[in-house]
């Protein structure tokens, strides 16, 4: 397919007229002008913008169907506070209305999985939002081990096992503390299976985060929970990223100094929590400022999924510029994932995953023209 004069988002940060092809569900040639190949569908975009499909770095995506009530609800495991072994793969419900919604509005790629009821709660995956099955649509389906600090934990558990931030991070230190003997035994096995630990599913589980091949997601909004797992990451030596970061206005140097990357928010809602309660779009420009890595979270179904551009866009009212909020629902999300070189940009070689719509897509009066996911037109151009 040839998409011909577009005004297209470039990763730079300004606008440009382009022709923009897709072969193989791949941007294969952006350049000022493009002649069709033979038999080469042909689309003029004359007077529409183009944009990178949107990329949400923490969500409950296809896990909390809860238009259906308990039967819907499978995003919290809340039968142990450490539950490493769950799997999001193993309860997205891709067919939900709000993947069908989030894709429409052109939320490309998602990270989702457990919520925070548990200290550690199970592998997020990443997927792409078009599709009927799961396992045709997942980029990485153990991207992240998540992992939770603060409030959530501590109401959950309130007289069972946790009653205090201190037993969460204790909670914590003994199963990285674990997993790592575990590891380290079954090294020194050398795959003698009578010299080999028992099994343990949740030690194997958290093996992957001990060897930093994913990191710890951790939900964490006070100032310090924020700082407790920053702490532990540096006593474990493993990844962590900083999910939600309520009070990173607070603490912006000493995040600068850990060196780990932000998601942001949702921070259109009430300050339903004691944690929340420096919650503000103000926080986003003082990361960036500190050149902090950094997204915007919707943290659906907090904030419904497609809503997502808008809170980007009152990021932007308290002092974003507009590459800024773009690159904060596009291109940084994608890096703090590990998938930039996949998707989050137009750019040759990349996934053709695109928005075309009539306005600016930080305006609400912006309307979708069209989304295409891995070079595929999503519904019916309009």
């Amino acid at each position: 397919m040839l998409l011909k004069n577009g005004t297209l988002w470039m990763s730079d940060g300004h606008f440009e007229k382009k022709d923009l092809r897709i072969a193989d569900g791949k941007i294969e040639k952006i350049a000022d002008e493009l002649e069709p190949l033979a038999k080469e569908e042909t689309m003029d975009l004359e007077g529409l913008r183009v944009y990178p499909g949107m990329v949400e770095a923490h969500c409950h995506l296809g896990l909390d169907n809860s238009n259906i009530g308990y039967e819907g609800h499978d995003f919290n495991e809340m039968s142990d506070p450490i539950t490493p072994q769950v799997r999001a793969i193993d309860s997205i419900n891709v067919l939900d209305e709000t993947v069908i919604e989030a894709r429409k509005a052109g939320i490309t790629t998602v990270a989702s999985g457990p919520g925070s009821a548990n200290v550690i709660g199970g592998t997020f995956a990443c997927w792409k939002t078009d599709g009927n099955c799961i396992d045709d649509m997942i980029l990485d389906d153990g991207i992240a081990m998540k992992a939770a600090f603060g409030e959530n934990p501590k109401r959950v558990y309130k007289g069972k096992s946790v009653n205090t931030r201190m037993q969460v991070a204790a909670l914590m230190r003994n199963t990285l503390a674990k997993t790592k003997e575990y590891l380290a035994k079954k090294e020194a096995a050398k795959g003698d299976i009578a010299k080999m630990p028992a099994y343990d599913q949740q030690l194997e589980a958290m093996i992957p985060v001990i060897q930093k091949k994913i990191p710890l997601k951790c939900h964490a909004h006070q100032h310090n929970d924020i700082m407790t797992a920053v702490r532990i990451a540096k006593e474990f030596d493993i990844n962590i990223t900083l999910d939600h970061c309520t009070d990173g206005e607070l603490i912006v140097q000493e995040i600068k100094r850990s060196g780990w990357p932000a998601i942001i928010g949702p921070s259109l809602t009430h300050k339903s929590k004691l944690e929340l309660e420096h919650k503000s779009f103000t926080t986003p420009k003082a990361l960036q400022d500190a050149g902090i890595l950094f997204s915007i979270t919707s943290d659906s179904p907090v904030i419904p999924l497609e809503y997502l551009p808008m809170l980007a866009a009152l990021a932007m009212k308290q002092g974003l510029t507009e590459k800024e909020a773009l690159d904060a629902i596009t291109i940084s999300p994608a890096k703090i994932l590990g998938i930039e070189k996949r998707v989050g940009s137009l750019e040759e070689g990349k996934d053709a995953d695109l928005i075309v719509c009539q306005g600016d897509l930080l305006d609400l009066q912006h309307q979708i023209k069209g989304v295409w996911i891995n070079g595929r037109l999503i519904g019916e151009y309009k």
